[in-house]
């Protein structure tokens, strides 16, 4: 927001230069860019501006009439508006029909007649709009724009005798409808838009930009003056649509004033006869369909004392308050000292007793405030069990050599297909691009785009790892881990030789968060559109609560992995976990029981079997756990052989068993009975035979 200072003086005399200025505001909140002397036009000794930047939440502070109040509260100065017109019905309203056909989206809208002699304004008009960052085009369109930047309030006039009728109808555009704006554009409508119309045609894109047609020329001779207020969700839809941003929709899209339209109609009015511009017809309309209710917030001073960490006095509450626009009630009955305040109609930020308390800590200065902890009055409640969840697993996988990342929850729909159904991918319904179309519905295509980006700058070996949110129609929103690798498995080192991760590089960090968040972890040779056949695995979890397939482990389509960037040759292997059905297994919350370490020594025993080659090894180890006694404490494959001595479509593999009795050493005798009512289990559920 550019703020000339000869224009500030127009509200309030303080006696500062523009750099106190500036100091005093950014001590109040306000980030000033830069301070600059900008040239007159003509022979004058030109103004110095005062350049800030405006966070979203405050739309009162894009005029000078905003910045003022700042200014003039910021030194203790009065704040008084000059005198300002009012606008009085006449006896005979104005020939100008308006109808409100959306009034959710124009809750109000005024306006009024002049006979206009259209030509330059004069120079201290040009001049200040040329301080504020505005070309001057006419006297007719510059005051409006003077008000614009005076007051916040965006307004708009059209060449009466353009207008068919004439009359005016606030309604949405119709299908296939288009407008050429003020910039010469032909733009085509959608449904939805809002648009100010007479009674064939759109004249306006409301809050955005005027239409070409009843533009105010030279030639016009009559203008109806167009001050309301439009939904801020309305214009910013629109302006989105219509790739079109203004100072009219920058304004409306923030939020503006529903009380300053007539007040701004009323100063436009003025300025026209002030600067011999026009005459106004006298009279206006005025369709305010429902009125706004006051709001009104509570406040406490024990509430500020606690937050602030310091008693701020009441008088000075109230000071600061008043000078802002607000009206303090004193409560009569509280038990310490509130108040009920009435929020202006310009401070739609201000909704909770916090937001006023905030006002209040600007101008009594965060300078002054204690460096302090607020005294705790309650015990910290637990943190929830999710965010402890996604923390173990965090850890997990990053102590196993990946690297956290966060990527786009919105995805390309091409990037989404191979991992959904068509039917289940959730559509933007106003995407910014192609790029952003749908919601993800895995979290696995960020990551290997995220790789890709990795590959391309020459990082071979890359580790990703992701927890977020992903979206389906049938199952909402569901938190997940996936994790990509592609490159070595070991790195380069003296001690041994370089080799590529493979699927069981990856399933192992799989099993790992298993036992991280307490499941066993099973895994099913299965098929998946984005996998390589017979590389991919679902993956089943176990807990003594039952069993769930929680997700999905293998290696990337080759043909995926390169249309993001990857080579062909290199592998790439992914692996994506749901999280809530995990959590539907095992409560990181419930009692963890300790034991004590072992006292008694184990007994290894090796069995290495004969099977056949497509039976996965987990299956193996399943029926193992389920026909071994409790005395079997860990079992793993460890060596896997096939030729010379292993018949044809066969495999030898060896696992590991280790026994031990947490009261008493084992015996041969029975550490012989298990292994041979596992091997025989075995041969009658597989087939296997001892090698």
């Amino acid at each position: 927001m550019r703020v000339p200072v000869s224009w500030l003086a127009e509200f309030t005399e303080v006696a500062a230069t523009p750099a106190e200025i500036g100091d005093a505001l950014t001590r109040c909140g306000f980030e000033l860019a830069s301070i600059e002397t900008v040239p007159d036009q003509g022979d004058g000794p030109g103004d110095t501006v005062l350049d800030f930047e405006i966070t979203a939440n405050r739309p009162d502070c894009l005029s000078i009439r905003g910045m003022a109040r700042e200014v003039a509260l910021a030194f203790r100065q009065p704040f008084e508006p000059r005198a300002r017109r009012r606008l009085t019905p006449s006896p005979n309203p104005i020939s100008l029909p308006v109808t409100i056909e959306a009034p959710a989206l124009c809750p109000r809208y005024t306006a009024a007649l002049a006979d206009v002699r259209v030509g330059p304004s004069p120079p201290w008009l040009a001049a200040r709009l040329h301080a504020a960052g505005i070309r001057a085009i006419n006297n007719v369109v510059d005051v409006t724009n003077y008000v614009l930047v005076e007051l916040g309030h965006p307004i708009h006039a059209f060449d009466l005798h353009q207008l068919e009728g004439p009359e005016l109808r606030i309604r949405q555009a119709l299908a296939g409808e288009s407008i050429t704006t003020l910039d010469g554009q032909l733009r085509t409508l959608t449904e939805g838009m809002l648009v100010i119309a007479d009674r064939s045609r759109p004249q306006a894109v409301a809050g955005v930009m005027g239409g070409l047609a009843s533009e105010v020329t030279l030639s016009t001779r009559t203008i109806a003056i167009e001050s309301a207020y439009f939904a801020p969700a309305a214009v910013r839809r629109t302006s989105k649509r219509l790739e079109l941003s203004t100072e009219a929709s920058y304004r409306f899209e923030r939020g503006a004033d529903i009380e300053a339209p007539l007040v701004a109609l009323a100063r436009v009015c003025e300025l026209l006869e002030e600067i011999g511009a026009g005459q106004v017809t006298p009279g206006f309309v005025d369709v305010y369909p429902t009125v706004r209710g006051e709001n009104r917030v509570p406040l406490r001073a024990s509430r500020v004392a606690q937050l602030l960490g310091q008693d701020v006095p009441a008088p000075e509450i109230e000071r600061i308050l008043r000078a802002l626009g607000f009206a303090l009630v004193t409560e009569p009955e509280a038990s310490t000292v509130a108040w009920r305040v009435a929020v202006p109609s310009w401070r739609g930020d201000v909704t909770r007793e916090i937001d006023l308390i905030e006002e209040i800590a600007r101008h009594h200065g965060l300078d002054r405030l204690p460096v302090t902890f607020p005294p705790l009055t309650v015990s910290p409640a637990r943190l929830d069990v999710r965010l402890e969840r996604d923390a173990v697993v965090r850890r997990v996988a990053a102590s196993t050599g990946f690297t956290e990342c966060v990527t786009f929850t919105f995805i390309e729909r091409s990037a989404a297909e191979p991992f959904a159904d068509a039917s289940e991918l959730v559509a933007i319904a106003n995407p910014l691009s192609e790029t952003f179309a749908v919601l993800r519905p895995s979290l696995i295509p960020g990551l290997v785009e995220s790789v890709a980006h990795n590959r391309r700058r020459e990082r071979k070996d890359v580790r990703l790892f992701e927890t977020g949110s992903r979206f389906t129609r049938t199952s909402g929103e569901s938190r997940a881990i996936a994790l990509a690798w592609l490159g070595s498995a070991t790195g380069l080192h003296w001690s041994g030789t370089d080799r590529p991760a493979d699927f069981y590089d990856m399933s192992g960090i799989v099993e790992q968060l298993g036992r991280a968040l307490g499941v066993g972890v099973r895994l099913e040779p299965a098929s998946s559109p984005a996998m390589r056949d017979g590389h991919a695995a679902l993956i089943h979890a176990s807990h003594a609560r039952g069993s769930a397939l929680v997700g999905l482990v293998g290696q990337l389509r080759e043909d995926l992995a390169a249309a993001h960037g990857v080579p062909p040759a290199e592998h790439l292997f992914v692996a994506e976990i749901d999280l809530d059905a995990m959590a539907a297994l095992v409560d990181l919350g419930e009692h963890v029981e300790v034991v004590p370490l072992p006292r008694h020594p184990s007994v290894v025993r090796d069995l290495s079997l004969v099977v056949p080659a497509g039976l996965p090894a987990a299956t193996l180890r399943a029926t193992m756990l389920a026909n071994a006694p409790e005395t079997l404490v860990n079992l793993v494959e460890f060596a896997r052989y096939q030729g010379k001595g292993v018949p044809e479509g066969h495999v030898s593999l060896s696992f590991r068993l280790t026994f031990r009795s947490p009261d008493r050493t084992l015996t041969d005798t029975e550490v012989h009975r298990a292994a041979e009512a596992i091997v025989a289990a075995l041969a009658a559920e597989h087939g296997a035979r001892l090698r």
